[in-house]
């Protein structure tokens, strides 16, 4: 429990790991000091890239007591500005499903080897990121737990599939081995309402534990504070009832 007369550090900085192939990743972590040990969480960042909003939500992560870990996954690419960046994955068709989760194995086995881990780690996604974190839960063991906010694509017709994206996440909802978390706003154009409902029966079908929590009044990114679709109200519910699931199932105190 959060008291005000509570030690409070953390430190933030750029570190590079290995990624799928063993490819060199500009990394963020941002971590509590002190000796924990800390549950993790890995951040998979949005089609905006691997910008500001995503690296103030790793501290966010690090200051309620998570390490946080957040990728480059558009570090092939290039570099230059997000945007600049992201313009340049969008171009390309996007990231190959099989590189991105990659990617977050590697992350994942960084970050639980850190000397003050619990072993314990969620992932977590906006938007693009989100259906990069379902795919990532699914296909790779060892996550405790996944945080989708609103993921466009987890559910998607065949026409929708590509050469890098071939398979729609929730085609590999059964192999799904950890509770999920999913956020969503009804007035989302994607994922629309129905394919919320896809994605929820198939989690009922295998028997999943999992959460689903939908906003009225809310589109697609309404936890982005910068942008015109921010929702205060329902954020900061959003945010609590994040929380309190990875309270639950990454077993750090509240804050």
């Amino acid at each position: 429990m959060y008291r005000t007369d509570m030690y409070e550090g953390m430190i933030a900085e750029t570190i590079t790991i290995r990624g799928h192939n063993g490819d060199a990743l500009h990394t963020y972590l941002a971590r509590p000091l002190g000796p924990g040990p800390y549950p993790a969480m890995l951040l998979l960042h949005h089609m905006p890239g691997w910008d500001e909003w995503t690296k103030e939500t790793a501290r966010k992560f690090a200051y309620h007591g998570y390490i946080a870990i957040c990728p480059n996954l558009y570090e092939r690419e290039g570099h230059g500005t997000p945007e600049d960046v992201a313009a340049k994955a969008r171009a390309a068709g996007g990231l190959a499903d099989d590189q991105v989760v990659g990617d977050a194995e590697a992350a994942l086995r960084y970050v639980r080897s850190l000397p003050n881990s619990n072993g314990k780690v969620g992932v977590f996604g906006t938007c693009s990121g989100g259906r990069q974190a379902y795919l990532a839960a699914c296909r790779v063991k060892g996550f405790d737990a996944v945080v989708d906010c609103w993921g466009g694509g987890v559910v998607a017709p065949s026409e929708r599939l590509t050469p890098k994206q071939p398979v729609a996440p929730v085609d590999y909802t059964k192999d799904l081995s950890c509770p999920i978390l999913g956020l969503f706003g009804n007035d989302d154009q994607s994922p629309t309402a129905a394919q919320v409902d896809t994605h929820e029966a198939e989690l009922k079908k295998f028997n999943k534990q999992y959460e689903f929590h939908r906003y009225p009044g809310a589109g697609h990114g309404f936890l982005y504070y910068d942008r015109a679709a921010y929702r205060q109200e329902q954020a900061v519910d959003a945010w609590k009832k994040l929380f309190a699931f990875l309270e639950k199932h990454l077993s750090t105190p509240a804050r």
